[in-house]
Parts: structure tokens; sequence; C-alpha cells
């Protein structure tokens, strides 16, 4: 982990203007492909499974499908389990750990709940290894108020229109060096503020909707991933990103009232999942399988219960 740094864009205390974010558009370059990493990986999932294309992002000159998978034999008498992934596009487990479900464990829950995963919610992220949408608006603060941005819209609209019984949402995200070395950086600069210093937990953790963080829920994901990577210890103040540190790997956090994507459900269990890929002790495909984990932990609580 590397200390943050002042970014190379705009003048320092005075937020950003439209000229100072074309000049951080045009530094954000294609590094990986949405159409082959996310869209060609739900060609093949199995056919009680049915992929549905719920919007669509006009960037020019790209265009990017969005999709969501659901079960055929949607049944309005079960609960529904809302799966997030990529709502921060850079955040790579919380994607290809909602594709891992969906091959490998959705089709044992089909019968007891409908499923609705949304593997990609901001795929130009995704492909630019990016926190933001190209307006250099935090997606995970725009689902409110019917969505901000059209990647939250276009989900909301989604999830409004399958007129579900929600009973839980988990959204799959990861904290990086990144954060330290480019995001917090160009967050503070965007807004004209100073920039501060959060260390980033080495290691797996979750933040509960402190409106209603439902602990037994929270604690059940941890139980599930601790045996295959590392749960985050708190920092020396007993904190985990900046909030108090509540069981092993628990911390809740305001969602809804900041326009979280956790918190736009009305889903009584709910959890943003966090991991760390930078850290030594781990690698990809770990930190897909802790993401897994979690999923298939929250359903089988929220099945319980």
């Amino acid at each position: 982990m590397t200390a943050a740094h002042f970014y190379p864009i705009g003048t320092p205390g005075q937020p950003w203007g439209e000229a100072e974010k074309t000049q951080w558009r045009a530094r954000q370059q294609r590094q990986r492909s949405y159409q082959t990493d996310v869209v060609a990986a739900l060609q093949p999932l199995d056919g009680r499974l049915q992929v549905i294309q719920y919007g669509q992002l006009d960037y020019a000159p790209d265009q990017y499908p969005l999709f969501a998978v659901v079960n055929r034999d949607w049944n309005p008498a079960l609960p529904t389990a809302l799966m997030t992934g990529g709502v921060h596009g850079y955040e790579t487990s919380g994607v290809h750990g909602a594709l891992q479900f969906l091959h490998q464990h959705a089709i044992g829950y089909l019968g007891r709940l409908n499923l609705i995963v949304a593997p990609c919610v901001c795929p130009w992220g995704y492909e630019r290894i990016q926190r933001w949408n190209p307006q250099a608006i935090d997606p995970n603060r725009s689902f409110r108020d019917g969505g901000q941005i059209e990647e939250a819209a276009a989900l909301m609209r989604f999830v409004a229109d399958r007129n579900a019984t929600l009973r839980v949402h988990l959204d799959l995200h990861e904290t990086t060096d990144s954060d330290l070395q480019e995001f917090d950086p160009a967050r503070c600069a965007r807004d004209g503020k100073p920039l501060g210093y959060e260390a980033i937990p080495d290691g797996f953790y979750v933040i509960g909707n402190s409106e209603d963080p439902q602990h037994e829920f929270q604690k059940a994901l941890i139980a599930a991933v601790a045996p295959i990577t590392a749960i985050a210890p708190p920092d020396a103040n007993g904190n985990l990103a900046g909030m108090p540190l509540q069981s092993t790997g628990v911390v809740w956090g305001e969602s809804r009232s900041i326009g979280a994507c956790a918190g736009f459900t009305d889903a009584r269990y709910a959890t943003t999942t966090e991991v760390y890929p930078d850290s030594p002790r781990t690698n990809p495909q770990e930190c897909n399988d802790a993401q897994v984990a979690a999923v298939c932990a929250g359903l089988d609580f929220a099945l319980a219960h």
C-alpha cells in the first residue's frame, strides 16, 4: 500500500468544471473488453437462466448494452435475491465473482427464490479500470431519486419493473491500492477538498446498512469467507475504512442516504462486500471465490430466516 498523492488535474481548493472533467476523461484508456470478459461469459449459461438486456449506455463512440440474468421460471410467490457487481467498474472480483456464481451455483437456488444478477453495472468503468462513469460521477453515490445517472437509473427501473419481493441484496466490491493512488486523490481534486489519508484494510470485510444492519446476517458472510481468504483486521483506532468495527470483519455505514447501490431496495438483508485484491495474502481467483462464498452464505441465511 502506497500513500496517496495530489492529483495532476485542477487547482487545489477549487472544484472541477467541464474543462477539468474533459481533461480527466482524456486520460482514461480502454484496458480490457466488456464484450469479451462479461457479455461473452453470459452466453453459455444454463437454459434455466435468462439473459435480459435492461438498458444501454451511449458514450460516443462506444455503446454498452446492460445485462441482467434472471431465472426463467419466475415465481411471484417466492422471495427474490439481487446481486450486483461492477458498480465500481474497476473492482474486478465483483464482476467475475457474480459471473462465477451464475455458472457454478445459481441453479442450486432455483425453486427456492428468484434471482436477479447484474454482473457489471458500469461497463465503461470496467473497461478503463475506473471508479467513475465518463462524467466523473461515482455510480455508488447515484442510486437515489430514481437514479442520478443512467447506470443507476436503468438498474433501478429494471428491478422495480420485476415487481419482486426482495429479501436480500448483495453488492460486490473491492478496496484496492488504487483507491489511495488514484481515486481518492481524483475525488478530492474534483470536489476541491484537501486530500486525507485512510488505510486500506488488508482482507475481506462487509459493510452493513446502518439504517438496518442485520448483524447476524453480516456475521454469517464473514464466517463463510474466513476459510477462503483473510478477514481484514481493524486499524489502531478499531476502524475499518474509517468505520467502527462492529464484529470481526463487519462495519456499518450509510447506504440509502448516500445513494449507495446496496441501499436502493427494501431488501431486509443487504450488504456491501469488500475484498483487498492487492494483498500479498491473496490472488484474483481467491478474491472471486470469497465473493461467491459471501453470496451463497447470504442467500442461505435469507432462506433460513
